[in-house]
């Protein structure tokens, strides 16, 4: 009775060795398969530059925004492919124009009062080899605008313009142009900012 427990147990250790070995070699021939996509928007050099404009001659304010997030997409055998259907996410708090108490601004006065506008989301559409569409999410609402593009020696170029009334952002823009009065008060006595936004986005692989 003791030599067959034993036999049994022997071959239950054996075959459960077996299928242990059996299952390691399995998931590493899985991981050997799994290749790396030639381009990533995740791991390429990104900057998201904008242009505001104040004063009645609308005079260019420049800023950008230092850090994006990529929730889905974005890896390609091409750079066309890495681009198209990449879904991201802009923390506004990354906003940066070379002057703090104008970044604490916008902050505070144009994104804080919108609806639940910490972040800045979207999607990228690549449509032929020149132009593409953006959806951004702001304010609650989610927007269409069409882009232009370049690809040069691996960087991925494109420029669009936004108007902010589009996601129901005057009451915001209002509000900014309030604490900001008197900045945004031309020689002719005007204080204007106005509502649309250029967009300057550059990825390089």
């Amino acid at each position: 009775m003791k030599k067959i427990l034993l036999l049994i147990l022997t071959v239950s250790l054996s075959v459960g060795f077996t299928s242990c070995k059996s299952e390691k070699k399995e998931n590493k021939t899985l991981n050997t398969d799994k290749k790396e996509a030639s381009f990533s928007v995740e791991k390429a050099a990104n900057e998201i530059n904008f242009t505001a404009y104040k004063f009645t001659e609308k005079t260019p304010v420049g800023g950008q925004f230092r850090k994006v997030d990529i929730i889905s997409g974005g890896a390609g055998n091409t750079i066309k492919e890495a681009i198209h259907n990449t879904q991201f996410s802009i923390p506004v708090s990354s906003l940066f124009t070379k002057d703090s108490s104008r970044d604490y601004k916008i902050q505070k006065f144009f994104f804080g009062v919108m609806d639940n506008t910490q972040l800045l989301s979207g999607k990228l559409m690549i449509e032929n080899d020149s132009i593409g569409t953006a959806t951004i999410k702001m304010n609650g609402i989610s927007e269409k605008i069409p882009f232009k593009y370049t690809i040069v020696a691996n960087t991925f170029a494109m420029s669009a313009k936004m108007d902010v009334s589009q996601w129901d952002a005057l009451d915001a823009l209002a509000s900014l142009n309030k604490v900001c009065e008197a900045l945004h008060t031309g020689t002719d006595g005007v204080s204007k900012t106005w509502s649309d936004v250029a967009l300057n986005i550059t990825s390089k692989f």
